[in-house]
């Protein structure tokens, strides 16, 4: 029976989504056990946490904490990728400047809290949690600040999570992945004529995930990784700060 325990499982946050569902699919072809957190089901994963949307940080976090408490039923994961995010474009003038940042707050930031403390709870030790940075988020961001903000937010919440007293399991780590544009069909709807090679594809990513996930050139914890993609090559790059 000692293989019944071998059972390698990882929580995607964001499963839904392009580079969600990309990490779902992924992972579920090596024969994981994958779970889906998103406010929609993913009918690929094995196991879905839905997200109530909310205005209150505090009561969402606390229903999906208790969701996947219920869940895993003491079970530990080998990853958390929490993948969600958004865009919003404007400066500080915007009209919809407030509108922007709740989203982006809430998108980013509140999905990236939330991954963080159930890997406190539920990541095995030498475990993975990754979350979703941007390149644009190392610098002044005048045309999307509130997008530039939230991605601030997480770059230092993947430092301080990731630091020895932050709370992750022994031999963990928490990586943050920092790319410029992802190869989405939406991103490819709203910019048609952009050069589509200099864009990262969502199965390098997952890729990247997985190797990371087993062991294989994983980072060390706390770690800003920048992806950059050019003529169709991508690199991974240590952000020095």
């Amino acid at each position: 029976m000692a293989g019944a325990a071998e059972v390698q499982r990882v929580l995607v946050y964001g499963g839904r989504g392009a580079l969600g569902s990309k990490c779902v699919d992924y992972f579920k072809s090596k024969n994981w056990w994958v779970a889906s957190i998103d406010v929609t089901e993913n009918a690929a994963a094995s196991a879905n946490v839905v997200v109530k949307l909310s205005d209150s940080f505090t009561q969402q976090s606390e229903e999906v904490t208790s969701a996947v408490d219920q869940l895993l039923s003491g079970q530990k994961v080998d990853a958390i990728l929490c993948v969600a995010g958004g865009w919003a474009g404007g400066s500080a003038k915007a009209k919809s400047f407030y509108k922007n940042c709740d989203l982006m707050w809430k998108q980013s930031v509140w999905t990236s809290a939330i991954s963080s403390h159930l890997a406190t709870k539920h990541l095995k030790e030498g475990g993975l949690l990754t979350l979703s940075g941007a390149n644009a988020g190392l610098s002044a961001t005048p045309g999307m600040i509130a997008y530039g903000m939230a991605k601030a937010a997480v770059h230092q919440l993947c430092q301080s999570v990731g630091d020895e007293k932050g709370g992750l399991p022994a031999n963990s780590a928490a990586v943050a992945v920092l790319p410029v544009t992802l190869d989405t069909p939406a991103n490819r709807a709203s910019m048609p004529d952009a050069d589509f090679t200099s864009w990262t594809s969502l199965d390098f990513i997952a890729e990247t995930f997985y190797n990371w996930t087993t062991g294989n050139n994983r980072p060390k914890s706390g770690s800003l990784i920048q992806v950059t993609t050019n003529k169709g090559k991508t690199e991974l790059v240590p952000t020095r700060l």
